[in-house]
């Protein structure tokens, strides 16, 4: 993803950024399934401590759970990771729906143009025409290109392409200015 140059880092280090969730439990050990929003996916597994931040929880670190993944590997299309100090069935069910963060200062860092999704999500989305269209819940790929998820009066799928949609960036004020009809 490609932001103008006017973007500015604005995040602190210590922001708690959401690499995935805890999706369920594998066998009676303590392993857990985990989904997994890091490119490839096997990333995550290299982050560690892992905040795990339950639901209806903020990412104030404060109020999470800290855990070290102990081990871990792809099962299928998906992964599974054993938490130390994790043991039992019965102690991670307790830790199933939880979304998996770690300190935005662990991340690698970013080529001249690139920006985190993480940074995008919640800013205020306008089209040029200075119609506000909502807020951006979260992105996904397509492959052929990234999809912003726009809630507003209407959730919108607006496709993330640098100078044909996406305008322009602007963290500063939370802003995304795009190029796109507001009847879609």
């Amino acid at each position: 993803m490609i932001p103008p140059n006017n973007t500015q880092d604005l995040i602190s280090d210590d922001t708690l950024i959401i690499l995935g969730h805890v999706s369920g439990i594998f066998g009676i050990l303590g392993w857990i399934k985990i989904f997994s929003e890091t490119e490839p996916r096997e990333n995550i597994l290299q982050y560690c401590p892992w905040y795990l931040i339950g639901q209806g929880q903020s990412t104030d670190q404060g109020s999470n759970r800290i855990y070290k993944p102990e081990t871990g590997k792809i099962h299928g299309k998906g992964l599974i990771a054993k938490l130390e100090g994790c043991n039992t069935r019965d102690l991670v069910a307790t830790l199933v729906g939880s979304k998996i963060a770690i300190h935005r200062s662990q991340l690698p860092p970013l080529e001249p143009n690139e920006i985190y999704w993480s940074d995008l999500e919640g800013l205020q989305v306008q089209t040029t025409n200075g119609i506000t269209l909502g807020k951006i819940s979260y992105l996904f790929s397509t492959g052929a290109n990234d999809v912003i998820v726009v809630q507003g009066e209407r959730e919108r799928l607006i496709p993330y392409v640098w100078d044909q949609v996406i305008r322009t960036i602007d963290l500063t004020n939370g802003l995304l200015i795009v190029d796109w009809d507001p009847s879609f």
